[in-house]
């Protein structure tokens, strides 16, 4: 089996999380700012073997998609493009974020720790990819 990646997809910075080989564990891997995430993506295909993307769809309590759906859709876009034998998974991402402060509230780290917007962006993406594996599994 090969890795499935998560990205938490953002203006300024992209969490990313990843499975095990053989697709049981979602864990943080790191937190990139956009303008370099096809950089980071190269270099990480390259090192590992990766199937599978899953990113964020982001959504209001209503359905209805967010202003940063645009630039995903462009990210995309160009994704299929670069990396054309991977496939592309969207995820429904409401109340990542806040799962992703309240998990690190949790962990006993420091006020100013909690409040890093990339730990908060890796967590997202680790819990994106989790309840993708879940769901993957039913």
């Amino acid at each position: 089996m090969a890795q499935i990646l998560a990205i938490d997809y953002g203006k300024a910075r992209c969490g990313i999380a990843a499975t095990d080989d053989f697709q049981m564990i979602a864990s943080g891997l790191d937190t990139v700012e956009t303008k370099n995430i096809f950089v980071f993506l190269k270099k990480y295909f390259n090192e590992n073997n990766v199937e599978a993307i899953v990113v964020g769809l982001p959504t209001d309590l209503k359905g209805n998609l967010n202003e940063v759906e645009t630039n995903i859709l462009k990210f995309l876009e160009k994704f299929k493009t670069e990396f054309p034998a991977i496939e592309v998974h969207r995820f429904d991402e409401r109340f990542t974020s806040k799962m992703a402060s309240f998990f690190i509230s949790q962990s006993g780290k420091s006020k100013k720790k909690r409040e890093e917007k990339g730990l908060i962006d890796k967590v997202s993406a680790t819990i994106i990819l989790q309840n993708f594996l879940e769901q993957k599994q039913k």
